[in-house]
């Protein structure tokens, strides 16, 4: 993503926009799962929830992270078994500039 999703918030609420950046920091550190693995949990929930820009930035964090488009494109299988084809919808918009 070329700009901060946050920049607004940054700007109008700086102790909020610190507090999301901490947390967001400490939820994708390497812990009992790799970050690889949190980002592509991440990225199935976004699929899930609709957010395609969501898909789109957390894979290719996911691919410099080191996971694969086989890791991927299971992760989206997860998605649809839980949360419905609407997931893959989600997903193929958000993946179509990343592979």
């Amino acid at each position: 993503m070329s700009t901060n999703p946050l920049a607004v918030i940054e700007a109008k609420d700086k102790r909020l926009y610190d507090s999301l950046t901490a947390a967001g920091k400490m939820t994708f550190e390497e812990g009992a799962l790799s970050t690889k693995h949190k980002l592509l949990i991440a990225m199935a929930l976004d699929a899930a929830h609709g957010a395609a820009a969501g898909v789109k930035s957390l894979a290719m964090q996911a691919i410099e992270a080191g996971a694969t488009e086989e890791e991927i494109m299971e992760t989206i299988r997860v998605a649809c078994y839980v949360s419905g084809v609407g997931s893959v919808y989600t997903a193929a918009v958000g993946l179509k500039d990343v592979f």
